[in-house]
């Protein structure tokens, strides 16, 4: 259960956080540069991801749809 008091760049922490194992595993990295308060969450690929040619499908088919699944108010998700 969500906490009430929780800001959204908390919560975003949070499911960055429950990611984080399965990008490490493979030698990645991601870190949360900002939240927007238009609800555009920017984050900054590391390691492994940053040269690897998979890292757009990681971005959107992984962090992208799992960030949004548990943060319903994040709008966008954007690589800087």
């Amino acid at each position: 259960m969500m906490e009430q008091n929780e800001s959204l760049e908390q919560r975003v922490q949070k499911a960055l956080d429950q990611l984080r194992p399965h990008l490490q595993a493979d030698g990645g990295d991601v870190e949360l540069v900002e939240v927007t308060k238009e609800g555009v969450v920017k984050v900054r690929l590391l390691g492994a991801c940053v040269g690897c040619p998979m890292r757009q499908i990681t971005l959107t088919q992984g962090i992208s749809r799992f960030i949004k699944k548990s943060v319903p108010e994040v709008k966008e998700i954007e690589a800087v």
